[in-house]
Formats: structure tokens, sequence, C-alpha cells
């Protein structure tokens, strides 16, 4: 028989790990601001940017999306990631009264490859199974993490804008058996080529 999953999904995020998860706090906001530039790294390097241009463009998105999120996910908890005192990463859920969303998970480059985003999407998957709800998130059908979701069983639902709407429905197995509704050939997807 499993064991009920604890009442607030925090207590079995990243346990045994040298990591800490802590609601943000307003003094967070440089670390989170370079937490964001780093996840957006990728395509921010593409432009020439004038000295301060970049840093003044990634605090306005950064502020954007934060107000973005805030106005759609009322009650979402808004996390830090720290590793001794020193924020270095972030994970935003909503808790919805049918599922719990994956708004955001995002490292710094130095903590990437290392397990911690698989670790913190396995934890995340025990618990919904656990509940049971499903978990679910967007993604931009480039994103590397779209294998990871895949791995874990996650579902494609539908496209909105430019990005996919995953579902992983408690129960779904994890590994090559959850790989099997993800669409195929549809405009501008890679499902063919991530694995």
């Amino acid at each position: 028989m499993a064991a009920h999953p604890p009442t607030a999904w925090r207590d079995c995020l990243l346990v045994g790990l040298p990591l800490a998860l802590r609601p943000e706090r307003d003094a967070d906001r440089d670390a989170l601001i370079a937490v964001y530039d780093a996840a957006r790294a990728d395509e921010l390097d593409r432009a020439p940017w004038p000295p301060g241009q970049r840093e003044r463009f990634v605090a306005h998105q950064f502020e954007l999306q934060r107000t973005q999120y805030r106005a759609h996910y009322p009650g979402a908890d808004f996390l830090v990631i720290e590793r001794e005192g020193v924020v270095v990463g972030r994970v935003y859920l909503h808790r919805g009264a049918h599922e719990l969303r994956l708004m955001d998970m995002a490292l710094l480059p130095e903590l990437r490859q290392r397990g911690i985003g698989t670790r913190l999407l396995r934890d995340l998957v025990a618990w919904c199974d656990g509940v049971p709800c499903p978990l679910t998130l967007h993604v931009e059908p480039f994103n590397p993490a779209y294998r990871l979701y895949r791995r874990f069983g996650f579902t494609w639902r539908r496209s909105t804008g430019i990005y996919h709407f995953l579902e992983r429905v408690p129960g779904t197995p994890c590994g090559e058996a959850g790989m099997s509704a993800w669409p195929r050939g549809e405009p501008g997807t890679r499902a063919d080529s991530v694995s």
C-alpha cells in the first residue's frame, strides 16, 4: 500500500539533496532576474546588445512574466531553490481544483545536467500519483526539457500559440511506455526529433 502524500506537496520535494525550497521574497528579485536571464540565454545571446540594453530588457521581461503569473495563477507557490543560502533556481506551482500546474522551473547553468530537474519532476509526479491529480504544464516544442517530460509520461493535449500543453495523468508509466500519444507531423513540433 502506498503511503499518503504529505499535506503540502513542498514537503516531498528535493528531500535529501543539499538544496532548499522556500517562498520567494522581494529581496530575491536580482537573483531571480539572473535565473530568468540564464534560462533565456540561448535566444538572447543571438542578438548584439548595446551596453546595458540586455539587462534592461531582461528585467522588463521578468517583471511582465511575474505580473502575468500572479494575475493568472492566484494562490500559486513561487519558490526559490537555494544552495548554501544562495538562490540557484526557481519553481512555480499552482494547485488548481483538478490539477497541479508546473508553471515554471529554472536553474542556473552550473546546476543543470546534474539531475536536479529530473529529481524535482520525479518528486512532483510521485506526489500527483499519490493524491491523485494530473500534473500539467506548457512548454515550447524546442525546449530541451521536452524530452524529460516525455520520459515522465506526459501527453501532448493541444498547441496553445507557441506552446504545447502537456498533461501527465496519475499512474501513467514513465519511460518509453508513456510516449505513444505524441503528435507526429504537426506543424511546428519537433516530436519526431526529441527522444
